[in-house]
């Protein structure tokens, strides 16, 4: 039986609650799947480590996470912990996305069963895409390094031939091996977005992104520019099915695909590089629900089957994907318009466990 050692990271607010429950639901499935055990390694992070300790993460949990085979994150911060200079303190992207090099931040977007969404007579599945955010470079490399003054304060845009290049790669592979095509027509393609019509740095994206295209005659490209990007996710996301763009853009406009598939509660993400991976999900860490029995356990739960599949155990993560599925489809628990879930974490486990049992007998079965 293989082990995997997976380094755990509760993170703050509603993310013990969430994570939680996703650890219950991964249980459930080595006990039916039989192939591997989970070895979970579990660190403090996040807001509420800093609060303690001055740090957003230790030094001894970064180094489990370069020696694990992956890490499961929840989500982290707090709105009222500060840094000095105004900025939010405790968040791990700068630490973890940057400094272990985890290059491609891959979200999900798809359309579940019965899960409200403000794109009205969608059915499911009609959404379908990869979005595909370049991490560790762009806008967002100027964290704690932008000029301020009494009177002006600038932060800089970088991309590097290396990092848009490689990011290029990983979208057509991406394309390449989905499963199926866009929803609107089969076909695989990749859609870039920039706005290099303003700026320089995104002409130097764009010009080096057509030239990784060229070879990938198997897929079709197309580019966008960021504004007509928001509208096209909003009038046509069956268009789509990978998406790729820098990394501030790409954390707006992924937060707005997810808008389109019932809220953010429903959206797993993984943060990828050539070596390490840790999966989260793309939402914060919701305080104000915290504790409640509101929150939507969907997303955490999806990251840990893009873990299972990031570590091989690719069947076993299709099935637990198809029992969320079920689970909705069949009206276990209801997902309210914003993504909250009627029962929360426990109506949500309790559903797709069962689901799950069902799924591995039908696959048995056959």
């Amino acid at each position: 039986m293989k082990v995997y050692r997976v380094v755990v990271l509760p993170g703050d607010g509603i993310g013990p609650e969430i994570m939680e429950g996703a650890l219950e639901v991964l249980q459930k499935l080595q006990e039916l799947s039989g192939n591997f055990t989970l070895d979970f390694d579990f660190h403090k992070a996040g807001a509420a480590y800093y609060i303690e300790s001055g740090e957003s993460i230790s030094s001894d949990a970064v180094k489990a996470i370069r020696e694990a085979d992956a890490t499961l994150k929840g989500p982290v911060g707090l709105p009222w912990v500060r840094n000095p200079d105004g900025t939010e303190a405790g968040v791990l992207g700068g630490v973890l996305r940057v400094g272990l090099d985890l290059y491609a931040n891959l979200r999900p977007i798809r359309l579940f069963p019965n899960v409200p969404t403000p794109l009205r007579e969608r059915i499911p599945d009609s959404i379908d895409y990869l979005f595909l955010r370049e991490n560790s470079e762009g806008l967002y490399l100027s964290r704690g390094v932008g000029i301020v003054t009494e009177e002006a304060a600038t932060d800089t845009l970088m991309v590097t031939r290396k990092g848009c290049e490689r990011i290029a790669r990983f979208a057509f592979k991406l394309a390449l091996d989905k499963e199926r095509g866009a929803p609107e027509d089969g076909k695989r393609r990749v859609t870039f977005i920039d706005k290099s019509n303003v700026l320089r740095s995104f002409h130097f994206f764009r010009t080096i992104f057509k030239r990784v295209a060229e070879e990938m005659t198997e897929v079709e490209t197309e580019y966008l520019y960021a504004d007509a990007a928001a509208a096209a996710l909003i009038i046509r996301p069956e268009h789509f099915q990978v998406v790729v763009t820098e990394n501030m853009l790409g954390d707006i406009l992924s937060d707005l695909g997810g808008a389109t598939v019932g809220g953010l509660g429903m959206c797993p993400s993984g943060n990828i590089g050539d070596d390490l991976a840790y999966f989260e999900p793309i939402h914060g860490s919701a305080p104000d629900i915290a504790g409640k029995n509101l929150a939507n356990p969907i997303s955490q739960i999806r990251s840990a089957a893009m873990m299972l599949d990031y570590l091989g155990e690719k069947e076993d993560a299709d099935l637990l994907e198809k029992a969320i599925w079920e689970a909705l489809q069949k009206g276990r628990f209801a997902v309210t318009f914003g993504g909250r879930i009627d029962g929360g974490v426990r109506a949500a486990v309790g559903a797709i466990e069962e689901e799950l049992e069902r799924c591995y007998e039908i696959a048995h079965r056959s």
